[in-house]
């Protein structure tokens, strides 16, 4: 059995956003050389998250308006966290949508249903993050 590991770093100008990661998990593939197995994508920072799902803008919209309602940022002040930092809203969101997403390799590909594309969520960015990228199998 073979193994990969690689990290892909970000660094997103806005507080909030979702980027497909798609093409990036798809070369890390490439590079490993693996034809049948498994991709963990990982965020490794607790106020960021991976996730699998539709790569529409009307439905991302919808993640950013229902997770702002869930925990919203403001006030800084409800959360017992935010004592030097404004950030606890990240936490929750980053708790809601995981932490990280597997998905099956076949025949040197991802093995995704209709529609599916794997995405980072950034919910305290302006900062370098990075998520990782570990593959496993034949």
């Amino acid at each position: 059995m073979k193994s990969f590991r690689k990290e892909l770093w970000f660094n997103v100008p806005s507080r909030r956003a979702f980027i497909n990661i798609t093409p990036q998990v798809d070369e890390c593939l490439r590079e490993s050389g693996i034809r049948e197995g498994m991709v963990l994508v990982n965020a490794m920072h607790i106020t960021a998250s991976i996730f699998v799902n539709d790569d529409e803008s009307g439905l991302h919209h919808d993640f950013d308006v229902w997770l702002e309602k869930l925990a919203p940022h403001e006030p800084v002040s409800q959360y017992g966290h935010n004592t030097g930092e404004d950030n606890a809203d990240a936490h929750l969101k980053r708790q809601i949508m995981g932490r990280e997403a597997v998905v099956a390799v076949t025949d040197g590909k991802l093995d995704f249903g209709p529609w599916e594309q794997i995405f980072y969520g950034e919910f305290d960015g302006r900062r370098k993050k990075r998520v990782l990228v570990k593959i496993i199998g034949e």
